[in-house]
């Protein structure tokens, strides 16, 4: 079992629930080509939530898979009517799938856990105890990460010392998905419908009193990561570009800077002509000069092209995802429903 520290991280007012209170819980899962685990996840987190005690439903949302997931969560939907199963109509990427979870998630809280059971869902026993003490999230924080390799670690821990330094929102290092909402931190979040979507971002945005819980991130049961470097860093570029304009401000100080050491050596070049005289040579200078300065400017016009291009999706105001299918579970709605501008972008 993995060990678990706590420790308070807001020091907003609390409002302690009673001891015993067992909110309805949602546990929201996205899933994308799961067939291998999706089995075991289902038992591991129905004995956790059966042991607790409290009124529940899983809500799977199949991304669009090619193998057997979506046959899978059918069948166990069958057998179990605390299953919700949403189906996309194709593939719309984990940040969005998780959106789409959390629309469709019903309960008085809510936890995003990963389907490869990385992050233990017993956790959520030591999450809740955080939501009695009035806490609207308790969010997971990575103290290790087994199965990983060290360049992974390596670049996870650098990208979140760089967001946290550049971003305006403090957003929690090593931490991922995995936490536990209160329904009024859903609602909320369900307000933010950009396309380009950095959910730890968002998590962070939304602010509300916040708890943090360490635990030790196990490797994958089953199956292989569908994440590999280069989604990684297109994942690390919407979260800069997303929450700073950080970029932006260096590219113009880097281009002023430049711009100012050419000028000062054009006056260097001009003053030493005409007091000295200098014969026509500095050709191989002159050549990483102008490749120099090329390089300078195409980087600071790929950085103003990353934000562009995100202004042209945003504008189009696109619904996020479409729903094929969709089966709900026998949980009651909570009595503080998700807004209902989040459901009207859903098409079923």
């Amino acid at each position: 079992m993995s060990t678990i520290k706590a420790t308070v991280a807001s020091k907003h007012s609390l409002s302690p629930r009673e001891p015993g209170a067992l909110p309805s819980i949602s546990v929201v899962a996205p899933a994308y080509n799961e067939e291998e685990v999706l089995e075991t996840f289902y038992e591991r987190v129905t004995n956790v939530l059966t042991a607790i005690g409290a009124p529940y439903e899983i809500v799977l949302v199949n991304d669009g898979s090619r193998d057997n997931t979506l046959a899978m969560m059918h069948a166990m939907r069958a057998r179990d009517d605390r299953i919700t199963v949403v189906d996309l109509s194709r593939n719309f990427g984990k940040e969005i799938a998780l959106t789409a979870g959390l629309d469709h998630a019903r309960g008085d809280v809510v936890v995003v856990l990963d389907s490869d059971l990385q992050d233990p869902p017993e956790l959520i026993v030591e999450m809740l105890e955080g939501w009695r003490e009035g806490y609207d999230v308790v969010y997971g924080v990575r103290s290790q990460r087994d199965g990983e390799t060290w360049f992974k670690k390596a670049t996870a821990k650098a990208f979140y010392r760089i967001i946290g330094k550049i971003s305006r929102v403090q957003i929690p290092q090593d931490t991922g998905d995995f936490r536990l909402m209160t329904r009024r931190a859903v609602r909320e979040l369900s307000k933010l419908r950009e396309e380009h979507r950095f959910m730890k971002g968002l998590f962070a945005w939304i602010g509300f009193p916040s708890k943090p819980l360490f635990y030790r991130r196990d490797p994958r049961v089953a199956g292989t990561t569908k994440w590999n470097y280069l989604k990684l860093l297109n994942l690390a570029i919407e979260g800069i570009t997303s929450f700073t304009i950080t970029p932006l401000k260096v590219a113009t100080l880097l281009g002023s800077s430049v711009a100012l050491l050419a000028f000062l050596y054009a006056c260097y070049v001009i003053s030493k002509t005409i007091i000295h005289g200098d014969p026509v040579r500095g050709y191989p200078s002159l050549m990483v000069t102008v490749l120099f300065l090329g390089g300078v400017q195409l980087i600071a016009i790929g950085v103003l092209g990353e934000y562009i291009g995100r202004i042209f999706n945003e504008v189009k105001r696109r619904p996020l995802y479409l729903v094929n299918r969709m089966l709900p579970s026998s949980l009651e709605d909570a009595a503080d429903e998700t807004s209902s501008s989040a459901r009207t972008e859903q098409v079923h």
